[in-house]
C-alpha cells in the first residue's frame, strides 16, 4: 500500500503556515509572500492599474511557490480566513499536473500555531479513511 503524504495550509494572501503530517507529528513551516517594494518607497502617484498588476504578479508568484510544495503530497488540505485558499485551489484544478492530489478546502478563523496545528490534525485523523481508500 502507497504511503499517503499530508500536507495542511493555513494561509491568508501573504502568509502560508505549512504543516506537513508525519505520523502523529506535525512539522511546520512559513512562506511569506514579499512585496517587491516596500510600503515606504513606493510612489504616492503611481497609476492604480500597475499597482494592480503588481499585486497580481506578487500573488501569481507566491501561489507558484506554493503549487511546488503541494505538487509533493497526496492529500493537502487548505484552510484560512480569506479567499486565498479557495484562489490557489482554483489555481491548482486548472493544471493536470495535480489531478492525483486530494484537495480539500476548508473555513478557518485567525489561529495560533498550535490551533493550526490542531485543526490538521483534527482533519486528517476524520478523513484519513477516505485518503486511504
Amino acid at each position: 500500500m502507497k504511503s499517503v503524504k499530508r500536507l495542511g495550509i493555513w494561509m491568508d494572501h501573504s502568509t502560508a503556515n505549512i504543516f506537513e503530517l508525519l505520523y502523529d507529528t506535525v512539522v511546520s513551516k512559513t512562506l511569506e509572500s514579499i512585496p517587491s517594494f516596500p510600503d515606504q518607497v513606493q510612489n504616492l502617484r503611481m497609476d492604480e492599474s500597475l499597482m494592480h498588476n503588481k499585486e497580481q504578479n506578487e500573488q501569481s508568484a507566491f501561489y507558484k511557490k506554493l503549487s511546488y510544495v503541494i505538487n509533493d503530497y497526496s492529500d493537502v488540505l487548505l484552510f484560512g480566513p480569506t479567499d486565498a485558499k479557495t484562489e490557489l485551489f482554483n489555481v491548482l484544478k486548472s493544471n493536470r499536473q495535480f489531478e492525483k492530489i486530494r484537495i480539500s478546502v476548508q473555513p478557518a478563523d485567525n489561529m495560533t500555531n498550535n490551533q493550526q496545528k490542531a485543526f490538521v490534525k483534527d482533519f486528517f485523523n476524520a478523513h484519513g479513511k477516505m485518503a486511504n481508500k
